[in-house]
């Protein structure tokens, strides 16, 4: 079994982009036809990941400080590096891992946690 997709809703499709092309670095793919807008992304091993421009249910929803502690999405990077530089570019706010591994776990603009694991 693996892992076909991610999903994650987002308010600003445009906001989201700039961080998941610009800051991630990830790039489109194509689409079928919804009832909502959308973008979607490949991954590496013919993964994806979708955004979803819908209503937010969780959005009243206090999250932790600490997104280890959070329902999260991990994601492998070989240039570890490099994406902790954009991020610190964009100001965007992480954390490290607990555990002392190789990992930073920040929230995309809507609070969505991604965990960023070096290969």
């Amino acid at each position: 079994m693996k892992i076909a997709h991610i999903g994650l809703i987002v308010a600003d499709l445009d906001r989201s982009a700039l961080f998941y092309e610009g800051v991630l670095a990830l790039h489109r793919i194509a689409r079928p036809l919804l009832s909502f807008d959308g973008i979607w992304y490949g991954l590496e091993g013919g993964q994806q990941m979708h955004l979803m421009r819908l209503d937010n249910p969780y959005g009243d929803c206090e999250k932790p400080a600490h997104g280890g502690r959070d329902n999260h999405v991990a994601l492998q990077v070989d240039d570890f590096e490099a994406i902790r530089q954009r991020l610190d570019a964009a100001r965007i706010h992480y954390t490290t891992s607990k555990s002392g591994r190789a990992a930073i776990f920040c929230r995309d603009p809507d609070g969505n946690t991604l965990e960023i694991i070096k290969s």
